[in-house]
């Protein structure tokens, strides 16, 4: 019996690597246009600014002052919102533009993967990610994980194009000949570039993220004995990622430990923390989870999220058994590296902070279900409960997203009514405000926001009276918390609630004098 003979009867052929182009897009550009859509009907109307995106937007937006920026933070989200932005102060139009933008970068980060696997491959591991919560709510929010989870899941893709990996496949025509020596994928003129700016963009969102990027792929190459052009550009890219938060770490905080050291501390202390469990709370649709003492959410919400290491192991399978085991066990190796920092080294949970991960074990997972859809045998019943389970799993997803949304829309409106009380009560830009929020009230009033303690403390009390003298100055306090003691004589205001914060009230500066509309 001849080899071509044994290995077609070994198993099913494989999905071939389709290379031209219109049959390509096609999957792709649909899941890619149904997360835009999904993001301008969902998600944007009535989404209002974190307090994050308040932080990266004040940087760029010449209408309002800048807000402190923290040593963890880095400027690559400003420089993709600064074109709209600067032009134009609706949030509309911002949200627009990063939905259209990360619906492309969607579909430029899958088309990296053109000639490595074959297009539903792709598609289905596109549609996988792009229909998680997290994911669609996060496009057209002014935040750098979306981002790095493109920018990851384009750098694999051209990590494994550089040639640094051997696959086991080779093929006469649609026949795989699993006896023939390993080789390498044959390297494209334009891999490196790719994988160098891939780098670099995620270094400039997230730099510790482009650390724990290059990490694995540094290792899989060095394994691999790969030409050294591949390591150099993985470095270059690292360096010219982290250039701009090194040259302000020396410039703000005396030098790049320095301010490793003060980011550490605003985050709680990096080191040993058990934070799976946190994230696992966190998928019910909280932006934040710190501290993440919050019951369990309902299993339904959280079983996707226990199953996904089942599915990622059967990917591997089989991938394997086609002939792709080393490529899509690099992307799964360089998915789980990125998680460990947030599962294992801080104290809290977001769920926007496993974007990447996710991104990447996207890839076996969708190798998974399209190997449980070929089955020939049983395979209408297959078809009809895997059809069933991803339905309930879309609808959970989108129940949390509609529940998160709506938070957002809630929080937007009561900020909103903050901030129109106070210019009611004299606080007007030229303003400050500190205290409770200062952040987003600031923003929204159009003042500038001061902390005298805390994470973002950015002026001392002393300084801080010094400028009541010139404008006014509002010190937001909810609850019992007594106000500072340098605003215990100053006129106190009730202000409307904050969601289900009680008690909010400010301290004004004598400077803040009440207009003819406030009735006083």
């Amino acid at each position: 019996m001849s080899i071509l003979q044994t290995a077609s009867r070994r198993e099913p052929v494989p999905h071939s690597v389709d290379r031209r182009p219109s049959r390509f897009w096609l999957g792709p550009a649909a899941v890619a246009a149904g997360f835009v859509i999904a993001q301008v009907i969902l998600v944007i109307p009535g989404l209002g600014m974190g307090w994050d995106e308040t932080v990266y937007a004040s940087q760029v937006d010449p209408r309002s002052p800048t807000a402190f920026f923290s040593a963890p933070r880095a400027r690559g989200i400003t420089y993709l919102i600064a074109p709209v932005t600067v032009l134009t102060p609706s949030l509309l139009a911002l949200r627009i533009w990063l939905a259209l933008l990360s619906g492309i970068g969607l579909l430029l980060a899958l088309r990296v993967w053109r000639r490595l696997l074959p297009a539903p491959v792709l598609t289905v591991a596109g549609a996988l990610f792009a229909s998680l919560w997290i994911t669609v709510f996060y496009g057209p929010q002014a935040m750098p994980n979306l981002w790095v989870a493109l920018g990851c899941l384009a750098a694999v893709g051209y990590f494994l194009r550089s040639g640094a990996v051997r696959t086991g496949t080779s093929r006469v025509g649609t026949v795989r000949l699993e006896a023939l020596p390993l080789r390498r994928v044959d390297p494209d003129r334009h891999a490196l570039l790719g994988l160098g700016a891939s780098v670099t963009a995620v270094g400039l969102m997230r730099p510790t993220d482009a650390a724990w990027l290059v990490l694995p792929l540094g290792l899989v190459a060095l394994v691999g004995r790969v030409r050294p052009a591949v390591l150099a550009v993985l470095a270059c890219g690292l360096a010219l990622g982290w250039a701009e938060w090194l040259i302000e770490a020396w410039a703000r905080y005396g030098g790049p430990r320095s301010r490793l050291h003060r980011a550490s501390e605003v985050q709680g202390g990096m080191g040993w923390n058990w934070a799976v469990d946190d994230q696992a709370r966190s998928l019910d649709g909280r932006g934040l989870c710190r501290p993440c003492d919050v019951p369990w959410p309902h299993p339904s919400v959280t079983a996707w999220w226990f199953l996904l290491p089942l599915l990622v192991l059967a990917g591997l399978w089989v991938a394997r058994r086609a002939g792709r085991g080393r490529l899509v066990g690099t992307a799964t190796l360089t998915g789980g590296a990125l998680a460990v920092p947030y599962l294992f080294l801080i104290g809290y949970a977001a769920p926007r902070f496993l974007l990447p991960t996710y991104a990447l074990l996207a890839v076996p997972t969708a190798e998974c279900l399209l190997r449980l859809t070929a089955s020939a045998r049983h395979r209408r019943q297959v078809l009809a409960a895997l059809a069933a389970v991803l339905s309930a799993h879309l609808a959970v997803q989108y129940a949390v997203l509609a529940k998160t949304t709506q938070r957002s829309d809630a929080a937007r409106r009561d900020v909103k009514r903050v901030a129109e009380e106070l210019h009611r009560q004299g606080v007007r830009p030229p303003c400050v405000v500190s205290g409770h929020q200062a952040v987003q009230i600031a923003y929204q009033a159009g003042c500038a926001s001061r902390q005298t303690r805390g994470n973002d403390t950015s002026i001392t009390p002393r300084a801080l009276v010094g400028l009541s003298a010139s404008r006014p100055v509002a010190v937001v306090v909810v609850g019992r918390r007594p106000p500072p003691s340098f605003a215990r004589d100053w006129r106190r205001q009730a202000l409307p609630d904050l969601g289900s914060t009680r008690g909010v009230r400010a301290y004004l500066s004598p400077s803040a004098v009440p207009g003819p509309t406030s009735g006083g």
